[in-house]
């Protein structure tokens, strides 16, 4: 039996970061129902062609071992359903703007009158409450907002603010939000509202750089450089854009490293002397390093660092990870099927438990396809109220 067994989720969220939060609390077992509509389906559903298919792939992602239930919000009989949907479910999860649930009547307070014990738990871009919490957003201002951005790139370049994986971040820290609220709630048999800022999200993610900034520091971007250690960084190997990543953290590491790579007379040269002095000089450094390893092929090279106690990986791409003999081993790369039926690779949630199991017991489901049992058989809806409910287009 998977930990969150019994839980049930009406699913609200939209887009990446939330549903990214009832993704991993799907795989750790609650019985997660999508809710969408033909005339409003999730963004990401929308099929591009991308990754050598045309799909969904954003969607897939975020969407596999759900429930998928049509049901039109603009509709006052659709809000209906949505509340006795509520009526049957532990957890409301919605990622809209602050303040659209509470036009559509189904509000935090509006909920709880219906279900005392319901837990909603609300992610936004700035939090439901403050004077910037009507802003909107998504994962590239979240890294601006919260500093990650400025603090991301070379010296002599601009913030990186494009790439941070700042959606699945949100969605982490909001799924581990739910979990305490349903702990509170299965402890005190009371519910609550789960405010999650991705905003404040990407501010906790600074750590080390505002305490620097307290103490009068400036932080400032460092590329792939450390704040003290050296050699520390991505190499170019033998083989087209195959990078080496190597981290050296004591003088033992570094003497194995000058001699693996056949470089004895470095050990002599006082510009390397020191971790502080190696620091230093760097770019000198990194040049004699990379003369080794542009003699090598990154996988080769990784073998004979981590042979010699060196912290040295490839720079994964995502064909190593869809094949890592690793990662397929633990279940953590899985093979589900896409929504056209055809088998594709996924990552389970990276938490393991001794006495559970962990995971995705289906692929991304195809919009309204479990109709049946939720309308039928948790609603109790009869067949003469759901033909007449999809004909007004309140199912649709």
């Amino acid at each position: 039996m998977k930990p969150l067994a019994g839980v049930r989720i009406a699913d609200f969220t939209l887009h990446a970061a939330g549903p990214f939060c009832t993704h991993i609390l799907s795989q750790l077992g609650a019985e997660c129902i999508k809710v969408e509509s033909a005339a409003r389906p999730d963004i990401f559903r929308k099929p591009h062609p991308v990754y050598g298919r045309m799909g969904p792939a954003s969607f897939d992602q975020v969407a596999s071992n759900k429930l998928s239930v049509r049901i039109n919000l603009k509709d006052a009989k659709g809000i209906a359903l949505a509340r006795k949907l509520v009526g049957v479910s532990d957890l409301v999860c919605e990622s809209f703007r602050p303040g659209v649930m509470e036009r559509l009547g189904l509000g935090y307070a509006a909920l709880a009158a219906l279900k005392p014990s319901v837990v909603m738990v609300s992610v936004s871009s700035s939090g439901q409450s403050g004077p910037d919490s009507h802003f909107a957003g998504y994962a590239p201002l979240f890294g601006a907002w919260g500093a990650l951005g400025y603090l991301t790139g070379y010296e002599d370049g601009p913030p990186v603010e494009m790439r941070h994986v700042m959606d699945h971040s949100v969605g982490m820290n909001a799924a581990m939000a739910a979990v305490a609220a349903v702990y509170r709630l299965r402890r005190t048999g009371r519910g609550g509202h789960v405010d999650v800022s991705a905003r404040e999200v990407a501010c906790s993610l600074v750590g080390e750089a505002l305490l620097f900034a307290a103490a009068g520091g400036s932080p400032a971007r460092i590329g792939n450089d450390h704040l003290r250690m050296a050699p520390h960084g991505v190499f170019r190997t033998r083989e087209v854009d195959r990078w080496l990543t190597i981290a050296v953290r004591s003088d033992d590491e570094w003497r194995s490293l000058a001699k693996l790579i056949g470089a004895p007379h470095l050990l002599a040269d006082p510009r390397f002397q020191t971790a502080a002095s190696r620091h230093q000089h760097r770019r000198p450094l990194y040049g004699e390093i990379e003369h080794w390893t542009m003699s090598c092929e990154a996988g080769e090279a990784e073998r004979m660092l981590q042979a010699a106690g060196i912290a040295a990986h490839v720079s994964c791409n995502m064909e190593d990870i869809a094949h890592d003999r690793h990662l397929r081993a633990r279940g953590t790369v899985v093979d589900v099927e896409d929504t056209t039926g055809r088998s594709r690779a996924a990552l389970k949630a990276p938490i393991r438990f001794s006495r559970s199991e962990v995971g995705m017991a289906r692929g991304t489901p195809r919009l309204g396809e479990d109709e049946d049992y939720v309308f039928s058989e948790l609603l109790g809806l009869s067949h003469a109220e759901r033909d007449s409910l999809i004909e007004q287009r309140v199912i649709y």
